[in-house]
This record gives structure tokens, sequence and C-alpha cells, in this order.
């Protein structure tokens, strides 16, 4: 069983600073967040530990991101068919992210791809799932800002 704790002001600015670039090295962790690096090590094994940091990712280069299209697709679904919707969502390679929402729609799917061309395939094929009654689509014309 996983013991819960709490975070403190600098497990925040750590997790932050991770968020930011996770192959920061500790010594600049550190320097950063005015401890010691063995303070960065062993934080980071306490937050792995206890759950809190699951993993470490790929962030691709605003470069290749600028000439993506991203879209947020609202998806109303048979509710008894919900866990294979999504399931069938998972399968498509541009859709990065399914969320569980409030309201007439019951989940929002992030989409990325190439071009409008492969926004519509993606969207013809969520609209062909068995359960999905119904999408609405609002296409992504720049981020202010994004703290993945």
């Amino acid at each position: 069983m996983q013991r819960v704790f709490q975070l403190d002001e600098k497990d925040r600015q750590l997790i932050a600073l991770l968020r930011e670039d996770a192959r920061t090295p500790t010594a600049a962790l550190a320097r950063t967040l005015g401890v010691a690096r063995m303070t960065v090590v062993e934080r980071l094994k306490r937050l792995e530990k206890g759950g809190i940091i699951a993993g470490y990712t790929v962030r691709l280069s605003e470069e290749v991101l600028r000439g993506r299209m991203k879209v947020h697709a609202l998806l109303r679904a048979d509710p008894k068919k919900g866990d294979a919707v999504v399931q069938a969502l998972h399968k498509i390679t541009q859709v990065r992210a399914v969320f569980s929402i409030s309201g007439i729609f019951g989940y929002m799917a992030l989409i990325e791809a190439e071009s409008t061309g492969e926004i519509d395939t993606v969207l013809d094929a969520i609209g062909s799932i068995p359960g999905v009654e119904g999408t609405q689509s609002s296409i992504v014309l720049s981020t202010k800002f994004d703290r993945h």
C-alpha cells in the first residue's frame, strides 16, 4: 500500500521544473531550488516511490508542433457503450488524450494531425465508432501557454 503524503513548496517547485524539462540535471535543479544535490535526489526518490511522479516522457519541439494541427472534439456517446468508445478512441493514434467531461457531451478528445484532411478522416472515424451519437469539434488556432 502506498503512503500518501503532502507535497511541500519545494516538491511543487521541483515538479514544475521537471515538467519544463525532465532531463534537467539534479545539480541544476538543486541550484535553482537552493538545496543540496542529494536533497533533490532524495526528493525524486520519495516522489517516485510515493506515486507522485509516475514517469518521464518526451516533449516535441515547438518547431515540430507548429506544423501540427490540434482539435478539441466533443463526443456525445451512449453511456452503455462508453468503455467501448474509449477503447476505440485509444486505437486512433492521432487521438492524444480523452477526457470524461460534464454536460451533454460526455467526452472530449484532443486530436493532433498534420493536415485538415487528416483531421477530417479522424473525425469521420470517430463518428463511425458504435456508440458515438454526435460530435462537435474546434480547431486550436494558437496555444497561449502549456504547462505540460
